[in-house]
């Protein structure tokens, strides 16, 4: 049985320690990230595997773009529109550095610039 003491301490994840200091991921962002854990595949699977995991979560692929030092630690940025309660939010996915990891995030004052172009690509394709 679990002691009182040891129940009350907080807990680490399975994703690494808790950090306060940084907000919680939706668990939107949660999933897909977890259904890209493993990735290995470069530049060239990239586009591809973001596709499918956020197909997957009943989203789309917006566009995907060279990180060219907008974000630190990112080769590339592709743009994902997901589905958030009765509406869809757009979030990044991010491949590092090396081509073997992709972890998500939430837009931030960083790359406000992305949500408003991926909010303008999004009107000019409900035009068409």
């Amino acid at each position: 049985m679990i002691s009182p003491e040891i129940a009350a301490r907080p807990q680490a994840s399975a994703l690494g320690g808790i950090d306060h200091t940084e907000p919680a991921l939706p668990m939107e962002l949660v999933e897909l990230e977890l259904s890209l854990e493993g990735y290995a595949g470069g530049d060239a699977g990239f586009c591809e595997a973001v596709r499918q995991a956020a197909g997957r979560s009943g989203g789309e692929l917006l566009f995907d773009l060279p990180a060219a030092g907008l974000i630190e630690d990112c080769r590339r940025i592709a743009v994902l529109r997901i589905p958030d309660g009765g509406s869809m939010r757009v979030v990044l996915a991010l491949l590092d550095h090396n081509g073997t990891e992709i972890r998500m995030q939430a837009p931030d004052e960083e790359t406000a610039h992305l949500v408003r172009f991926a909010d303008a690509f999004i009107e000019v394709l409900e035009r068409i």
